[in-house]
């Protein structure tokens, strides 16, 4: 039945024409920020969960600069940790040619005492940004370093806990002290018990630096984890709310299509009224 009070097809034709604006709005709109999801109303879920994993990405790229702070002041300790064993090497043979009654211990005493005092400034030295891994304290008062490695969370939006990695003061200060412990050298008797307490002073050093680069090798396996998740979760985040450019294309141009087409029916659809009037001709 056809009616000049209700033009049914022009209105199911200007319900389409809608439907197809707002699809074609949408889609310029994702083309144009490059979000296919960009606000709540968009997808909730989904964007609730990039939100989330945003958040965690920023969290973890401040880690990466911590962690390379932390990387940085156990690499200038391990460095000075590594020249002490050296010059505690140094001092080593200069004991051992003292075993000899024909050298002269007062020189071979006072190149050791350079040696010492050498060690002593390196141990002062050997610190990054107030943070000293090879004295008895790292800081004036605590003994230990805690570095922010990463973060745990508990389920999609659940609790987040910290994850440390913790490096021990060497204490060389004390363990070290060879200016007022180590048996001065005047005879073959003395440079034999400053061999044995130069050995036991070498091994504490040598402890000490492969802590020290131990630490430093997990500090560096954590900043390569910590980038490479930070990349992995920034592809998550996009994968779900960023624009597929090449389907947007193909949509934009099937939407403009079926646009110019409900523009077409509209106009048929109101001509119908017209039509009705050549009955009463």
């Amino acid at each position: 039945m056809s009616s000049i009070l209700t033009n049914n097809g022009a209105m199911v034709a200007l319900q389409t024409l809608k439907v197809v604006n707002t699809n074609l709005t949408d889609t310029q709109n994702a083309i144009s920020t490059g979000k296919e999801i960009g606000v709540a109303k968009d997808n909730a879920a989904v964007w609730a969960i990039s939100k989330t994993m945003e958040s965690d990405i920023a969290s973890f790229e401040a880690i990466e600069e911590g962690l390379s702070m932390g990387e940085a002041t156990v690499a200038v300790a391990s460095a000075g940790a590594e020249q002490i064993v050296e010059k505690l090497v140094e001092i080593k043979e200069l004991i051992v040619s003292a075993q000899a009654e024909n050298v002269s211990h007062d020189k071979i005493q006072t190149d050791i005492e350079s040696k010492v005092d050498q060690i002593e400034s390196i141990i002062g030295a050997a610190q990054f940004n107030g943070a000293n891994l090879l004295a008895n304290t790292i800081d004036g008062t605590a003994t230990q370093m805690g570095i922010l490695a990463s973060l745990d969370r508990v389920g999609a939006g659940g609790t987040v806990s910290s994850v440390d990695i913790s490096i021990e003061a060497q204490g060389f200060e004390s363990s070290l002290n060879l200016g007022t412990s180590l048996t001065t050298i005047t005879d073959t008797a003395t440079a034999a018990s400053a061999l044995a307490e130069i050995e036991v002073y070498l091994q504490t050093a040598i402890s000490g630096a492969a802590a020290l680069g131990a630490a430093s090798a997990r500090i560096d396996d954590q900043v390569q984890f910590v980038s490479k998740l930070v990349d992995s979760m920034t592809m998550g985040v996009s994968t779900m709310t960023d624009t597929d450019m090449e389907e947007a294309s193909a949509r934009l141009s099937a939407l403009q299509t079926q646009q110019e087409l409900a523009v077409q029916s509209l106009g048929i659809a109101n001509q119908a009224p017209q039509a009705l009037l050549q009955l009463f001709n």
